[in-house]
């Protein structure tokens, strides 16, 4: 038996264990905040409601001991945590003894916390990394929670566009997804919920109008035409592209086949200066079922609405859009506008505050502490955002923090636009060695790390970062 029907035995085996569970039973769920999370809440609510199950779900930032001594004061005898906790598998294991605890995860785990849980019978745990495959790049933790689902009854194969989409919003699609994610991608397609088309790999194909998605696109970077609305419109109009559909602006889906082959040769051409020209190639992901020109209808654009509403504290409707609802998809819409006006709010203080102290830049790395400037649940996603910008030079380790209304700070890795050279160094151990010497809880994955840290020792964890991201760099040779 290999490593992956091995995973699918454990996921056989839990599903087992969870239909011993009375249906009088209420269930509760606590999953995290990011489009991950969401869609993984999602799934499970839908196999949830289908076996007419009752059941009450929290949305959380990060699982903590804190929140795990909340939880085991509550009066629910059965838990099922999705894409968290495998960090906590060992102290969820003693603060919930004597309930029926379902993990569905694909985060790190120690083999030294895995082994703390065997023959507790109480805790079912199924997580891809046990079996040694790769949860950073194979499968979400929606993904997991999908294949539970589906082995509790076949008719949840319906909900594979949401495990897609958890994918896409984890960042583990890259021209394609790899084995798992790949086969539920198949269901989905099976199934007629997504269409897969390969074309110019850029954001905003469903919102968008044709020059603004090539103006905001810097990942790929088009020169002379990225963070220019008059080139872009300038550059369409060279090559043969009106920009202009009657009197709209056309977006992409209004363009030829043929207009969309000289769009993509004479991207390339300009980017032939590039170390790869051609990485202006991907793949789109369309949710046939939803209404042409919403975020609803593209993949990314969906994850981006899910996350904007988990980190607005509003992922109640992003679980909402998830199951369908028209008046959640509405406000969901206007939470993405309003995360949109953060975002742009982030970025000004990001670009103003180069000089004041508040961002450390060492050879190779970046330390921005944002204080209360930036919302502690956006730090994230401004982190990424700074990695894609061109200024930043290839390989750069980002960290960002910013202080939460707990007197914690959260603290956030990437990496800038890595090389394949670069490409495996695992972030999550960077982080883990810091947190080490001057304590705080670390997680997430080798690509996108975390912690969160009391706010009093935030000058004794830049100083240990310096040090750790400085000896990195040169280890890892990133130059």
């Amino acid at each position: 038996m290999d490593n992956y029907e091995q995973f699918r035995q454990s996921i056989k085996l839990a599903a087992e264990r969870f239909r011993d569970v009375p249906k009088e039973r209420c269930i509760r769920i606590v999953s995290h905040l990011d489009a991950d999370g969401i869609t993984a809440a999602s799934i499970i609510i839908n196999a949830l409601n289908r076996e007419n199950r009752c059941y009450s779900i929290s949305i959380v930032q990060q699982l903590n001991s804190k929140t795990l001594e909340s939880l085991s004061k509550e009066d629910y005898s059965c838990f099922i945590f999705t894409d968290l906790a495998s960090e906590y598998v060992d102290e969820i294991s003693e603060k919930l003894s004597g309930k029926d605890i379902f993990i569905l995860d694909h985060h790190e785990v120690s083999q030294e916390k895995a082994e703390k849980i065997k023959g507790k019978d109480n805790v079912v745990f199924v997580n891809p990394i046990l079996f040694g495959i790769d949860g950073g790049k194979e499968i979400s933790g929606a993904g997991v929670v999908y294949l539970f689902s589906k082995e509790l009854d076949e008719r949840n194969k319906e909900y594979a566009y949401l495990a897609v989409m958890g994918a896409i919003g984890d960042v583990q699609e890259d021209k394609g997804f790899k084995k798992l994610n790949h086969e539920i991608l198949g269901d989905a397609v099976a199934l007629e919920q997504l269409e897969v088309r390969e074309g110019l790999r850029v954001f905003g194909s469903q919102t968008r109008p044709l020059h603004k998605i090539l103006e905001y696109s810097n990942n790929p970077y088009i020169p002379g035409v990225s963070g220019n609305e008059s080139m872009a419109l300038q550059f369409l109009q060279e090559i043969g592209i009106n920009p202009k559909k009657g009197n709209d602006w056309k977006r992409m889906g209004d363009i030829t086949d043929n207009e969309m082959k000289r769009l993509v040769a004479e991207i390339i051409m300009r980017r032939s200066g590039e170390e790869k020209p051609e990485d202006v190639l991907g793949y789109s992901y369309t949710l046939v079922n939803e209404t042409k020109g919403t975020p609803f209808r593209d993949g990314k654009e969906f994850t981006t609405l899910l996350n904007a509403c988990g980190r607005l504290n509003k992922a109640s409707l992003g679980i909402g859009a998830c199951l369908g609802d028209k008046r959640s998809k509405q406000r969901a819409m206007r939470a993405l506008d309003e995360y949109k006006k953060h975002i742009v709010t982030s970025m000004n203080w990001y670009r103003d505050n180069q000089t004041n102290g508040n961002i450390i830049k060492g050879d190779r790395f970046m330390i921005i502490n944002a204080g209360e400037s930036i919302p502690s649940t956006m730090i994230g996603t401004v982190a990424s955002m700074i990695t894609k910008g061109n200024g930043i030079q290839e390989g750069t380790l980002v960290m960002s923090m910013a202080q939460a209304m707990d007197n914690t700070t959260k603290v956030s890795l990437r990496i800038a636009n890595p090389r394949n050279n670069i490409k495996d160094i695992d972030l999550r151990e960077i982080v883990k060695e810091i947190t080490n010497k001057v304590g705080g809880e670390h997680g997430g994955h080798p690509q996108a790390a975390g912690a969160i840290i009391p706010t009093e020792k935030e000058d004794e964890f830049i100083d240990a970062a310096k040090a750790v991201l400085s000896a990195r760099c040169l280890e890892e040779k990133i130059v």
